[in-house]
């Protein structure tokens, strides 16, 4: 198949990328520059431009690229970016597709349980609401975006994805070499729940919202049961080997991020309903196995 995607230089799109052109698929990147191979695609997010012969003949469309949530302090400014690479670059992506005469047969378009909001110690599956704040409001807007190619029949997915623990980037990707170092420890009290995904799980669910037509709409890519932080602490103590006596207050971390500490310390409780009911079978289904598999990356 041909397949085109956004954001393939982040942690999941590379990961992404290397699976799909070992198995054969012809891969498409767009790219925010001048392509410099066949193999590129141009788009400008900002613009509303999207280059349709990187498009042309796709069976499907990836969409993953925006601007991380967690990677500067949450300033009004860069709440604004976040929210414009997510939105306005979904918008585009999804108007480009529903322009062609040929469009792909479905787009699976990145999004995040953030939709759901705090949901405390009660467990959450697709059909719940959107919750309140920042983040969920991001991800109604940031679905909403993707109305064009639904509007043309394309088979739509919104991957919810959860926390990705990988050793290679990401929000797990900074834990590793503290708690490698000996310094790790619970955030908080510990007790807000975790809904975490192992980065093959998160690749090879991605693959399976492509491959399965019956699935569209909300998908969460989590593994089937969360756990809290404090049972992440001890885990990642107990895989690594170290120590995990260093806690990190909940005042020191509203200190350290703003606002976004409101969000490491809230409680997200997500399953993934659909992704079981579909017949997808996770390889890390516990926080231990997505350790080690992170770190056999």
């Amino acid at each position: 198949m041909r397949i085109a995607i956004t954001g393939s230089s982040g942690l999941i799109g590379q990961a992404l990328l290397r699976s799909l052109r070992a198995d054969g698929h012809e891969v498409v990147r767009f790219v925010r520059r001048t392509p410099s191979v066949p193999e590129e695609a141009e788009w400008d997010p900002r613009r509303g431009y999207v280059d349709p012969t990187g498009l042309a003949g796709c069976g499907a469309v990836v969409h993953l690229a925006g601007a991380g949530v967690g990677d500067h302090r949450w300033t009004d400014a860069y709440k604004k970016e976040i929210r414009d690479s997510r939105v306005a670059g979904t918008d585009a992506i999804a108007r480009a597709i529903a322009a062609l005469d040929a469009p792909p047969a479905v787009l699976v378009s990145g999004s995040a349980i953030g939709y759901y909001g705090d949901t405390g110690d009660r467990a959450v599956d697709e059909d719940a609401p959107a919750g309140q704040g920042f983040l969920p409001e991001l991800c109604v807007e940031w679905e909403a975006a993707a109305a064009p190619a639904r509007a043309a029949g394309v088979r739509t997915v919104f991957a919810r994805t959860g926390l990705v623990v990988a050793a290679g980037g990401g929000a797990w990707g900074r834990l590793f070499p503290i708690f490698k170092a000996g310094l790790g420890g619970r955030l908080g009290d510990g007790r807000q729940y975790w809904s975490f995904i192992s980065l093959r799980d998160e690749i090879a669910a991605l693959r399976h919202a492509i491959d399965t037509p019956g699935l569209s709409g909300p998908l969460n890519l989590t593994a089937p049961e969360p756990v809290t932080n404090q049972e992440v602490t001890a885990a990642m103590g107990r895989v690594l080997n170290r120590p995990t006596l260093f806690p990190v207050p909940a005042p020191a971390l509203r200190l350290a991020l703003g606002e976004f500490a409101g969000d490491v310390l809230g409680s997200q409780r997500v399953r993934p309903a659909r992704l079981l009911e579909s017949g997808f079978t996770f390889r890390d289904p516990d926080i231990d196995q997505s350790i080690r598999a992170a770190l056999a990356e």
